[in-house]
């Protein structure tokens, strides 16, 4: 082989080696400090539209069911009473499976974080939680629940949770190994 042959393996074999290497720091440090949170704005007028045929509105039945929650019928969400979580109605988070199974968290006005990270508010240390997994937020006075890239999921109810999500009370919450609740 010629020398200008070998000078060119070795250039190539040296970028590959340097690739490898950003590889793995990018990875260490994606698994020490997590992603990104990313903040759910609130409603604004002109994101009203679009957020209103996110979530289905129900026909008032008659005008002081106007006022009333919006509900969704318990066949539809697998569990819970129906009525959507609000910081009128939801004052506590029970954990009912999992390590920390019958501990109780009560819900203020704050955003809850959950993962494995110190600086979540719910840290949960199992092989299947996320450094930054999930929170709870509220929106517009409602409990809404939003995955933040997690690697195995959120699931309310059983069903995956792509987008933020209002919360029913009582509907079971699942995170990793561990299932909670809002309730009264």
């Amino acid at each position: 082989m010629s020398e200008l042959t070998l000078l060119v393996l070795q250039l190539g074999f040296l970028v590959l080696l340097w690739v490898f290497i950003f590889a793995i720091v990018y990875a260490l440090r994606s698994d020490l400090f997590g992603q990104r949170v990313r903040k759910l704005q609130p409603e604004t007028a002109a994101a009203a539209p679009a957020a209103a045929s996110a979530f289905p509105a129900a026909a008032p039945a008659a005008p002081a069911a106007a006022t009333s929650p919006v509900a969704f019928p318990a066949a539809a969400t697998g569990g819970g009473t129906g009525e959507l979580a609000s910081s009128e109605n939801a004052t506590r988070l029970v954990i009912t499976s999992g390590a920390k199974s019958g501990s109780e968290f009560p819900l203020g006005h704050d955003e809850i974080t959950i993962g494995r990270s110190s600086d979540s508010a719910i840290i949960i240390r199992d092989d299947y939680t996320s450094t930054h997994h999930a929170r709870i937020m509220q929106w517009n006075g409602r409990w809404m629940l939003q995955d933040l890239d997690s690697t195995n999921g959120t699931f309310l109810n059983g069903s995956r949770v792509t987008v933020p999500t209002p919360i029913p009370l009582g509907a079971a919450v699942k995170v990793g190994a561990t299932t909670f609740e809002l309730r009264r």
